[in-house]
C-alpha cells in the first residue's frame, strides 16, 4: 500500500526555513504503529495525520504523539489549499485531542486558531534545569509551567541566541518541554522551544509554544496583536494574536519542499 506524502516548510515562505512537517492525508484514518512508524521514516519534529472522512487530525514526533502541533495544522491547511480540497475564503475544522481547531484561508497566509493554556505562576524552578540550559538566575525575569512544559522568560535577547543546552543531561531530569523567551528589538517577542524528551531536541517554531508567549506577552505588553520570531537555526515568523483566555489565533505562510507516496506495506 501507497500513502500520498508531503513535506511543508511552515510559517515561512522560503524553502529550507520555518518548522518542517510532515503531512499524511487518507481518506480513512490509519492504524496508531502505523503513523508512528511514518512519522518515525519522516524524521522531522513533527508528522500530521489526516483522515478526509471525519477530519480527524493527529500529530506524531519520530517517538510520541502529541496533543497539539500548531506547524502541523497549519502544514496541513496548505496542503489541504493546494490540492483544491479549499480554496481562499475557506475556513477548515479539524477534530484534535485538544478540541476542534480551525484554520481561516486568505489570499497570503494561513490563520489557525489554537487552545490558550494557562499559565501557572507559581511555579518552582529547578536549579538543575537552569544549569543545563545555561541560564544564570539573575537573568531570569518570570517562570511558569503550561500543559506540563516550562516558560523562562530572561531579560536578554542576545542571551537567549547564545544557549548551547546539555541535551543529554535534560533527559535525565523530568520534563516535557522548555520554552525560553525574550522582549527583541526588532519584532515583539524571540523564543526558542526545546523538547528533548520527546526526541526534538531544538524545535525550528513551535505553534503551541506560541499560544504559551501569547498569553504571557499580552498581559506583559499590554497589546493583543504582536510578532514574533522564534530564533533557531532555521527560524520562523509568527503574527501572534490573543483572542480570550481560551483561544489564540497565530498567522503564517507554508511552502511545500516534497511531495510523493510512501510504501507502507
Amino acid at each position: 500500500m501507497d500513502v500520498n506524502i508531503y513535506q511543508v516548510d511552515a510559517f515561512t515562505n522560503q524553502v529550507f526555513k520555518g518548522n518542517p512537517a510532515g503531512v499524511c492525508i487518507t481518506e480513512h484514518g490509519l492504524d496508531e504503529n502505523m503513523m508512528l512508524a511514518i512519522a518515525a521514516e519522516m524524521a522531522v519534529s513533527e508528522t500530521a495525520f489526516l483522515a478526509l472522512d471525519s477530519m480527524q487530525l493527529r500529530w506524531f514526533t519520530p517517538e510520541v504523539e502529541v496533543r497539539l502541533c500548531g506547524h502541523g495544522t497549519l502544514a496541513t491547511a496548505h496542503i489541504l489549499q493546494q490540492l483544491g480540497h479549499y480554496s481562499r475564503g475557506d475556513s477548515i475544522a479539524f477534530h484534535t485531542l485538544s478540541g476542534v481547531l480551525t484554520a481561516e484561508l486568505d489570499s497570503h497566509c494561513i490563520h489557525i486558531t489554537l487552545p490558550a493554556p494557562e499559565l501557572n505562576m507559581t511555579a518552582e524552578i529547578n536549579p538543575e534545569l537552569l544549569r543545563l540550559l545555561g541560564i544564570a538566575p539573575e537573568h531570569i525575569v518570570d517562570y511558569a509551567s503550561f500543559d506540563t512544559k516550562q516558560l523562562i522568560v530572561i531579560d536578554s535577547e542576545e542571551q537567549l541566541m547564545q544557549l548551547k543546552p546539555d541535551f543529554s543531561g535534560m533527559v535525565k531530569l523530568a520534563g516535557r518541554g522548555v520554552l525560553v523567551s525574550a522582549k527583541a528589538a526588532k519584532v515583539d517577542v524571540v523564543s526558542r522551544y526545546f523538547a528533548p524528551w520527546v526526541g526534538v531536541n531544538e524545535d525550528p517554531v513551535t505553534g503551541s509554544a506560541h499560544c504559551a508567549l501569547a498569553v504571557y506577552w499580552a498581559e506583559k505588553l499590554n497589546k493583543t496583536r504582536m510578532t514574533a520570531f522564534q530564533c533557531s537555526r532555521r527560524g520562523g515568523f509568527v503574527d501572534v494574536e490573543f483572542l480570550t483566555s481560551s483561544a489564540v489565533k497565530l498567522s503564517g505562510q507554508a511552502v511545500t519542499v516534497l511531495q510523493g507516496k510512501m510504501k507502507v506495506a
